[in-house]
């Protein structure tokens, strides 16, 4: 019976084998923002990304930007991010799920005294860690500075986001 499950879940992912997920990731950072993936796109037959990212206290973190290839989830594991999504702010926290359509402009922000983790599930799975190893190669290079806004667009634009106005 197992074999049969493994059989339809492989022929409807468009893959064969059996998926095999490595409890450590690469940790990618980018100022004090911490990311690591938990899935890859192409682990998943494109269906689905996650990964966990840290957000300290007090950050402000990314460009407001939308996606139109894909939704993301975020679920909240510790601490709070106030989420901004279309100008209305919403405040996530341990156990609490906000959904992100395509198309919906949003950013966060750590205006709390604890340290926040949260859990993100991109689907399809189309963003992956190369996005933020750019972004954090762009960040290194401001040399102390803020980071070259038309070179972060760009970025953006090449995976799939669109910075915001």
């Amino acid at each position: 019976m197992l074999q049969d499950d493994d059989e339809a879940c492989n022929a409807y992912n468009g893959f064969s084998g059996v998926l095999v997920v490595a409890s450590k990731s690469e940790e990618i950072r980018i100022g004090q923002l911490a990311i690591r993936f938990l899935l890859e796109g192409e682990a998943s037959g494109g269906s689905v990304a996650i990964f966990e990212f840290d957000v300290p206290a007090g950050a402000k973190v990314p460009i407001a930007h939308s996606h139109d290839g894909y939704e993301e989830t975020i679920y909240g594991l510790e601490g709070v991010l106030t989420w901004t999504l279309n100008g209305r702010q919403t405040d996530v926290g341990p156990g609490q799920v906000l959904c992100i359509p395509r198309g919906v402009v949003h950013r966060f922000d750590n205006g709390h005294s604890a340290d926040a983790k949260m859990l993100a599930i991109v689907s399809p799975g189309i963003l992956g860690p190369d996005y933020f190893r750019e972004i954090a190669a762009v960040a290194k290079s401001a040399s102390g500075g803020p980071p070259d806004p038309f070179a972060l667009a760009a970025v953006m634009r090449r995976h799939g986001l669109t910075p915001a106005p």
